[in-house]
């Protein structure tokens, strides 16, 4: 069954959260996202102004002295041109962005950080 790319984020921000960002987890980790899209002209110029940059990854993740980048696509998504400029960008200043297609391919990268 083919998932598409929002289902693929939310299992993968579920399992994360349910894991490793409990108050008891040690240590607790963070996951979040950030929007940046708007839903018209006005509402992007808005949001630019407020620092938005289009191409930012679909998830943030931070663990220990570690913060990763994560991009989801469904099985034939592709990243945008923006999406490839942030990839560089962030790989550039030392941090790891990875590109993920299901939440088993995501637990298998996170699981070389534990």
């Amino acid at each position: 069954m083919k998932k598409d790319e929002s289902k693929i984020q939310q299992e993968i921000v579920m399992w994360f959260n349910n894991n490793y960002c409990l108050k008891n987890s040690n240590p607790q980790c963070l996951i979040f996202s950030v929007p940046n899209e708007g839903k018209n002209a006005r509402e992007q110029m808005y949001k630019k102004s407020l620092g938005m940059k289009s191409g930012v990854s679909d998830l943030i993740v931070v663990i220990p002295n570690k913060i990763l980048f994560i991009e989801c696509k469904d099985e034939k998504g592709k990243q945008r041109e923006t999406q490839i400029e942030f990839e560089n960008s962030v790989k550039k200043l030392g941090f790891d962005y990875h590109l993920v297609r299901t939440l088993a391919e995501f637990q298998d990268i996170f699981k070389e950080y534990l």
